[in-house]
């Protein structure tokens, strides 16, 4: 099995890109189940092969820890811990050979919490992938575009396994943000001239600082557009998939 987590901020659209990169698996008569690790969850485009839900209620988590909403979803975030080996367990039965792992809407709740390092360690960290879902309505201005990816880079920082970066919802773009969004992101000289060329007040002289940090990092190198309206994309990620698990090979065709 091979594990992808999906994460991203609240709206990016995780859940509808699971779904539609599940669709597309099938089509192509690939194996694979969806994970829903979203306590807090009233409901998903998909019907969850495996569903946190089942173990952990936030209900449950209100009334017993007197909390509000919010506060509850940080405790039921770290009683994940608690819930690993049922989690781990009930994936091993599966036969499948991709989980897609739909990750809390709040990315704090899963890229900040020690239960999601735990959860990582226990599937295995050589057979992981973060796809990370940059939302294109957050990122359209070069300072939004590099708060976006100090997150992304941010998540892979605590979880410490390869990632992929995909700007979602592309179908809602114009042929020309599109572009300069991807371009941005593969050529990171033209994300710092449009950051030059944006006023000069505070926040884009701490933009220019967080540019640097990111290309020193090396974070910049190839974002890949996805529409789960349209279905577009899907083969990238897969392909990104193979390159990073199988070098390239596509076990499939074996």
């Amino acid at each position: 099995m091979r594990f992808l987590y999906f994460v991203g901020t609240a709206g990016s659209g995780k859940s509808t890109l699971v779904q539609a990169y599940k669709e597309w698996l099938d089509s192509a008569d690939i194996s694979s189940i969806i994970v829903n690790l979203d306590p807090g969850s009233d409901a998903t485009p998909y019907e969850p092969d495996i569903d946190i839900r089942d173990w952990i209620s936030l209900g449950n988590v209100m009334e017993q820890y007197n909390l509000g909403p919010n506060g509850a979803q940080v405790v039921a975030a770290d009683l994940l811990t608690m819930n690993i080996s049922r989690l781990t367990d009930a994936i091993a039965m599966e036969d499948a050979k991709y989980v897609l792992i739909d990750t809390p809407g709040q990315l704090e709740l899963f890229a900040f919490r020690q239960s999601s390092i735990d959860l990582v360690e226990a599937l295995g960290r050589d057979k992981s992938m973060i796809v990370y879902t940059a939302d294109p309505m957050l990122c359209k201005t070069a300072n939004g575009f590099i708060s976006g990816e100090m997150l992304s880079m941010l998540v892979q920082f605590r979880l410490q396994i390869p990632i992929m970066n995909v700007l979602t919802k592309s179908d809602l773009l114009d042929d020309m943000t599109r572009e300069r969004l991807i371009t941005w992101f593969e050529d990171p000289q033209t994300l710092y001239e449009n950051l030059l060329d944006e006023d000069r007040d505070p926040q884009s002289i701490v933009g220019m600082e967080l540019f640097k940090t990111l290309e020193n990092v090396g974070v910049f190198g190839q974002m890949r557009a996805v529409s789960a309206k349209e279905g577009e994309g899907m083969e990238d990620i897969y392909a990104t998939t193979q390159l990073a698990f199988f070098g390239g090979e596509d076990p499939e065709q074996e």
